[in-house]
């Protein structure tokens, strides 16, 4: 019988994944869930041929250098890599993977809940009810903002930005974007491209982050970039937490040049920031864009296509080093 090559799975994911991996390798799985220290992850992966994490694993390049001649692949379980050292596993010989487009739908669902719970002061008002302090009404009383017919602002134009710009299309607005390169007409959609950022913000009633963290874009959303926001924006963050600077959101937020913040990311997670959710101004979410039982089966899967394209000789479709 041939051998079947041992993977090794960082966090407990969905059972039909569980099921596959068992059947088609000599999976090592982590049912309890555990966060594993640096010295955990590099000591788990001594065993294993492949390794299936989530962005919670961090994959520096002293963790690859210490990563066994027989692990052949870093399959992840997410659209972002900013987690895994590329230019470390490349040189390595490791093939890096990530899982796109399954979780597109989900991930924008979430950017538009962001956007109306900023909106329609959905935190404040939740909370307001549960705390029993609910005893009072008038045309004044929770007054937000409509996004209706609102200019839609994004950054990041790829798979997940171009689904959230269609369900902005859903509730009437224009769709601004920034991206690195102008997309085909027949992908715009009628959206319209903005060379730089700077262009781009003045336009945007709603501001989406939907661009992958890299060096370049740490600290995007900044002081500076934040004033060039219409008074009384909106930003939604579900991509990065790196993406923002958030001490500068914060200043904003208290100062009403921002109306509301919508997140799903942050620059500590787990945990978040206590400052943020001091104001009431936020609405939070723990991260969970792509937390839904249909995108995490099919993460899991597409992660498993490329484990076996690998061990069969192909190509992995999802290759990102």
């Amino acid at each position: 019988m041939p051998h079947k090559p041992v993977v090794l799975v960082t966090r407990r994911l969905t059972d039909a994944v569980h099921a596959r991996l068992r059947r088609d390798y000599q999976a090592i799985l982590n049912l309890e869930d555990r966060v594993f220290s640096r010295d955990e992850l590099v000591e788990r992966c001594q065993s294993a041929d492949a390794v299936l994490p989530c962005h919670s694993e961090l994959f520096s390049a002293e963790v690859i250098a210490a990563l066994p001649a027989r692990l052949k692949v870093i399959a992840n379980h997410s659209v972002g890599v900013d987690h895994v050292d590329l230019a470390a596993a490349k040189a390595k010989g490791i093939v890096v993977t990530n899982t796109p487009d399954v979780l597109s739908d989900a991930t924008a669902e979430i950017a538009i809940l962001c956007m109306l719970g900023a909106a329609r002061r959905a935190s404040e008002g939740d909370r307001m009810v549960r705390e029993g302090r609910w005893d009072f009404w008038s045309p004044a009383f929770m007054v937000g903002v409509q996004t209706t017919g609102k200019r839609f602002g994004i950054v990041g134009m790829g798979r997940v930005g171009q689904v959230t710009a269609m369900r902005a299309r859903g509730f009437g607005m224009t769709v601004h974007y920034h991206n690195r390169h102008r997309l085909a007409a027949e992908l715009e959609q009628g959206a319209v491209f903005h060379e730089t950022i700077e262009e781009m913000l003045p336009q945007c009633d709603v501001l989406s982050l939907h661009c992958p963290a890299t060096p370049e874009t740490a600290g995007l959303i900044n002081t500076a970039t934040l004033a060039l926001l219409p008074d009384g924006a909106i930003l939604v963050n579900t991509a990065r937490g790196a993406l923002v600077d958030e001490a500068a959101l914060i200043d904003a937020l208290k100062s009403g040049r921002l109306f509301a913040a919508g997140l799903d990311v942050f620059a500590t997670e787990p945990g978040g920031n206590p400052a943020l959710s001091a104001l009431e101004n936020v609405f939070q979410l723990p991260h969970v864009g792509s937390a839904t039982r249909e995108t995490r089966d099919a993460m899991g899967f597409r992660a498993l296509d490329n484990i076996d394209a690998v061990f069969a000789g192909r190509e992995p479709g999802d290759r990102v080093a």
